[in-house]
């Protein structure tokens, strides 16, 4: 039996060229307690914290697979909170040294993540998703609260209502042009606002305002105002309400007080309001961020007053006689809210945040379309700008030179493996292997292929106006603009003795250069510069797509749009061989290094591999979901990688024809690849704006382990219990979690625990050996086994785990639960937990068990003794660190928490300078 074909495995060393993604929005952040200088921005599966000043990375957060689509820094700044497409919600923690992995992963929704938002002390957190449901997370229990379904299409915004009520209140808009406002005890909506004809993108409150963008250039401005009571119950209230009747039933009063006009055209992108509620932003579809500085009720009854001077003198210079009383003396949306200097962007705006610094000087985060982000600076001030001063408006920082400022569709190796090249719409960029850092930007058309030429000081470019740019790498400059052809220069090929290349082209022709120097000039004979010398042309019938040349410089194959590769002796330009089969144009190809096997890949998502001795397909393979973009044999091997618009890039082995392996690709399509001379290196680059580097390692793989280990991620991928979670005897049940491998996994573990409990109490009299599970989590008997196996569920999952457990399961665990809090107290939250949870979803055959009521009312007295004893215990300690704080502060002076003491103060400030201006509204 021969040995098993061994290969080295590539792993993913990191991405480069990206800087922020459009999908998603970005946020200030606070590093090492620096504020305004850190940002928090999407970069296609990670999120990156750019240190603006210095124009680098600080930190990467990183997941796999799933793009993000929304994200949120906490109230304060020590975690973000990160959504996903796939509807996965991951918290991080910032401060830690491990911050790179995630405090908890929380399944949340079927589809993509639209809005994160936190409420004002960072408990708890609101997520909105595509699937038209909000799901409240406790962010310090690490699991779902409530699950709020109402809406008809995706939710856009949402907000914590903290403000004119005690009760919790969330705020939510939708595309179905509704706004609701739900209560969280009760998980039902009270309250609809149904006065918008198009959907509503954005929500922002502001004091005791509510301002919703919607999908026209007005923005309406809605009063929110806490409802008396009258001493009326909810019983009282409801009897009397009838159909037409104004809801009695909500705690607050929302009246539309107005429109704001935006000057930009379309709908409303995006809203935020500063942390400080000074300030609001706004943006369009287009490039203009509009600014409104919200004036304090003192600020609102002066400009107030100036109105109605300015409206008296001009009433008594028209008409003397006119009554005042028409005057409006009551205050207006202009009265309150101050329009500011407006942002003019070069680009379309994808996301914005706010943050209004000491001196009312308002910064402004811009990450744009073009992969980009700005820091704007203007002043945020009631003072009046005159027409002839210069604009407060200034770029305080951009983040522009770390990546392409438009798709990437070429990416190249240096012939010493040191450096890569990066081909745009825009321009070209040199890489830095090693550091991923940019080192020369040559602005330049667009460009569809690039090649170094031998001795790496030179770069040939093909553009798809049909020219050839000759860039100098050291000087960053184009030395000559060939016009080489008449359509677009598909591809570049060097000869391999290394004195040419061979271009071809949308004109239907392959051309043959050779290399020379010539004097740069007048007054530099002595500097040589690279030069193109037209040596000879091959017409053909058909676009050329692809071209490449064989190492032994015999033969020159061409890729034709009629989905044919044509090989011609490469000395005559002779015919030699047509090699036919692709159903779909041929867009790559590569010559292996023995000039024996030729590689071709086709917009029919098939690769075939031929002999180029006779032109025989040795096979073809269905390498991909898209058309294969790209393909390159690694260097004096016969394996190659191939590329897709599938995003996925694999390794195939062209003797054996098998697929190697599947490398992480790219979210959305692949475009290019090249592998580096000395085969250790792969880029990668794709319609994700970021380039992927691969490295080779010394880890050898055998294909079986890893067609298996791709065999189960699939498998663990399908729920083996179905996407469906509904229980039988509770339709209406709906659970602020979603069912996941992972509480499929743990309700298994919680089935095998008790089973293996069962036989080790019925060997109990022989003495048993330990099970090894019971081994392995350290424990030696049934009660702590147990336990041990729930502690270890995730506690996002438990839930969804015991709602998997069949009803004799239950059964078995509610009869060990009494032991369990005998024997545990230390675990007395997640115990109770498990109780009150499994009583709720099974009352009603529970109720109708006799055997069970003794149980039920054990252990009802012992959690009641056991949650009493630990409140006392909690009380105890939190008034004895009270005294504790009294007498430390009048021996030493010194207020303790003395941040968290202010923070309060102030928002018990604000809140009662709210309730002020309301009285002063009422009375005018």
């Amino acid at each position: 039996m021969g040995l098993t074909k061994q290969y080295l495995a590539y792993r993913v060393i990191d991405s480069f060229n990206i800087i922020a993604s459009g999908r998603s929005n970005v946020n200030f952040a606070v590093v090492d307690k620096s504020e305004g200088r850190f940002v928090a921005a999407p970069a296609a599966e990670n999120v990156i914290i750019w240190d603006l000043r210095m124009g680098d990375r600080k930190l990467t957060l990183r997941r796999e697979k799933f793009e993000v689509t929304a994200l949120r820094v906490s109230p304060d700044h020590l975690h973000i909170a990160v959504g996903y497409a796939d509807g996965v919600v991951q918290i991080f923690d910032l401060s830690s040294r491990t911050y790179y992995d995630a405090i908890c992963s929380l399944a949340l929704h079927k589809n993509a993540v639209s809005i994160l938002r936190y409420d004002a002390h960072g408990m708890r957190l609101v997520s909105g998703g595509l699937d038209t449901e909000l799901v409240v997370v406790d962010v310090v229990e690490q699991a779902g609260r409530q699950r709020l379904s109402g809406h008809n299409a995706a939710i856009t915004d949402a907000h914590f209502l903290q403000r004119l009520v005690d009760q919790d209140i969330v705020v939510s808009c939708s595309k179905d042009t509704q706004i609701k406002f739900w209560n969280l005890e009760t998980q039902f909506c009270f309250k609809t606002i149904v006065d918008n004809r198009t959907e509503i993108w954005a929500l922002a409150f502001i004091n005791d305002l509510m301002i919703a963008g919607a999908g026209e250039s007005g923005m309406n401005v809605y009063r929110l105002r806490k409802r008396e009571s009258n001493g009326q119950t909810l019983e009282t209230a409801v009897e009397g309400l009838a159909i037409d009747d104004e809801d009695t039933i909500s705690p607050l009063s929302v009246s539309n007080c107005g429109t704001i006009q935006r000057a930009g055209k379309g709908r409303t992108v995006n809203m935020v309001a500063d942390p400080n509620e000074r300030v609001l932003s706004c943006h369009g579809t287009n490039d203009l961020i509009e600014n409104f500085y919200i004036c304090t009720a003192e600020e609102a009854k002066n400009r107030l007053a100036k109105r109605l001077k300015k409206a008296r003198k001009k009433a008594e210079s028209a008409a003397p006689d006119q009554d005042e009383e028409q005057l409006s003396k009551e205050l207006s949306l202009s009265d309150e809210i101050k329009r500011l200097e407006s942002i003019k962007t070069k680009q379309k705006i994808k996301s914005i945040d706010v943050l209004l610094g000491e001196n009312k000087e308002l910064r402004v985060l811009v990450s744009l379309a073009n992969n980009s982000m700005c820091l704007y600076s203007l002043e945020a001030s009631l003072r009046s700008r005159k027409s002839t001063e210069e604009s407060s408006v200034k770029v305080l920082r951009s983040l522009t030179r770390l990546g392409h400022q438009s798709e990437v569709r070429s990416v190249c190796f240096s012939n010493d493996s040191l450096a890569i090249g990066s081909g745009a719409g825009d321009s070209f960029k040199f890489w830095d292997r090693d550091a991923m850092q940019c080192l020369r930007t040559v602005p330049t058309d667009y460009i569809l292929c690039s090649r170094f030429v031998p001795g790496d000081r030179y770069v040939l470019l093909g553009m798809k106006s049909g020219t050839l740019l000759i860039v100098d790498v050291g000087a960053a400059d184009i030395v000559e603009k060939i016009p080489a052809h008449e359509g677009e220069l598909w591809s570049i090929a060097l000869l391999p003795d290394q004195k040419g290349c061979v271009t071809g082209s949308g004109d239907t022709t392959v051309k043959i250069w050779s290399f020379e120097l010539i004097d740069a000039g007048e007054g530099a004979a002595s500097t040589k510069v690279l030069s193109l010398l037209h040596k000879n042309t091959l017409k053909l019938e058909e676009t050329v797509l692809c071209v490449a040349v064989s190492p032994d410089m015999k033969y020159l194959a061409v890729g034709l749009l009629d989905a044919t590769v044509k090989v011609f002796f490469l000395d005559t330009f002779k015919f030699y061989l047509s090699l036919y089969g692709h159903k779909l144009p041929v867009l790559c190809l590569d010559i292996s290094y023995d000039s024996t096997l030729i590689a071709t890949g086709s917009a029919d998502r098939n690769i075939k591999i031929w002999g180029l001795n006779f032109g025989d397909c040795h096979r073809s393979i269905f390498a991909h979901d898209d058309s294969v973009m790209s393909l390159q044999f690694i260097p004096r091997t016969h394996m190659f990688f191939s590329c897709g618009k599938d995003g996925k890039v694999k390794q195939w082995d062209g003797d054996s024809f098998e697929k190697i392996l599947t490398l992480p690709g790219h979210i959305g399509e692949a475009h290019c690849l090249s592998v580096s001379p000395n085969g250790r290196y792969l880029v990668s680059c794709g319609s994700d704006r970021t380039l992927r580097m691969y490295e080779r390692t010394e880890e050898t793989i055998v294909l079986k382990d890893v067609q298996e280990e791709e065999r189960e991620q699939l498998e663990n991928e399908q729920l083996a219990t179905g996407e469906d979670s509904s229980v039988p005897l509770l339709p209406g049940l709906k659970l602020p979690s979603r069912k996941t491998v992972g509480s499929e996994q743990a309700a298994e573990s919680i089935m095998e625990c008790l089973e293996i409990s069962k036989q080790f109490e019925l060997d109990a009299e022989e003495k048993p050996e330990p099970h090894p599970l019971m081994l392995a989590l350290q424990v030696k008997n049934p009660n702590d086994f147990l336990v041990a196996t729930l502690v270890r569920i995730r506690s996002s999952d438990m839930e969804e785990a015991l709602l998997l457990l069949p009803f004799s399961i239950v059964c078995d665990l509610l009869e060990r639960l009494p032991a369990l809090i005998t024997q545990r107290p230390d675990e007395l939250e997640l115990l109770c937990r498990v109780t009150v949870f499994l009583f709720k979803v099974h009352m009603k055959p529970i109720a109708a068990s006799k055997s069970m009521k003794p149980l039920l009312l054990k252990l009802l007295d012992l959690l009641k003794h056991d949650v009493q004893q630990l409140r006392d215990v909690m009380g105890y300690n939190l008034h004895a660190l009270s005294l504790l704080q009294t007498e430390v502060e009048q021996r030493e002076g010194v207020q303790l928490f003395r941040e968290a003491t202010q923070a309060r103060k102030q928002n018990q400030k604000k809140r009662r300078q709210a309730v002020k201006r309301r009285i002063q509204i009422q009375m005018a």
